[in-house]
């Protein structure tokens, strides 16, 4: 409708490739603000190369980017016990669950009225875990959060060929060091499917 307000909206992301294609895709509909809190992300030289390239995009593309403080020990104390979980294993909700916890505090903290996350474009994600994780902090703070999946209709390729032309560059690992020391062998092949849940989505 013409003239109207767009809702805010808070969307978590994991990094600025994964966020060119979801923040065009919503900002149609809504007043998108960027929430980079990724403790999960290691070493600290990892961090600052995605955070980054998530600059540089958003100064190139106008986007408004919140940047909370970088303290992986909460991280790896949740992490406790799992460390030997591989990528989609247990210790994956348990990330997602902190990391989206976050960006709903900062919501309710600064009266934006939904939340959502990148973490679904990736196609070494269970969209399912991440989308469980979102609806019970819905429920837990009164925020609507968007359970999407961003990687269907080809949305993952998409986003990376966007993210190329404008020169961004993509990391080699999930983000957490566990994920590293386990990669190549046991992360799925591009383009896998992640789960029944995906494939019923796409």
């Amino acid at each position: 409708m013409p003239g109207s307000v767009k809702k805010k909206l808070l969307l978590h992301i994991c990094c600025g490739p994964c966020a060119v294609y979801v923040v065009e895709k919503l900002q149609s509909e809504y007043e998108v603000t960027g929430f980079f809190y990724n403790p999960n992300i290691q070493p600290s030289a990892e961090y600052r190369f995605r955070k980054g390239e998530l600059e540089k995009l958003a100064e190139t593309l106008g986007w408004v980017v919140v940047y909370p403080p970088y303290d992986p020990r909460e991280w790896f104390e949740k992490a406790r016990g799992m460390e030997s979980e591989l990528e989609r294993g247990a210790r994956c909700p348990v990330c997602f669950r902190q990391r989206l916890a976050a960006a709903f505090r900062y919501a309710r903290e600064h009266g934006i009225e939904a939340v959502a996350t990148t973490l679904s474009i990736s196609p070494y994600k269970v969209t399912e875990q991440i989308n469980r994780e979102g609806i019970g902090l819905e429920r837990e703070f009164g925020i609507s959060f968007l359970p999407e999946n961003f990687k269907k209709r080809d949305g993952y390729r998409i986003g990376r060929r966007m993210a190329k032309t404008l020169g961004a560059k993509h990391q080699e690992y999930c983000g957490c060091l566990f994920s590293l020391h386990q990669r190549p062998r046991h992360r799925p092949k591009e383009g896998e499917d992640t789960g029944k849940s995906d494939a019923h989505q796409g």
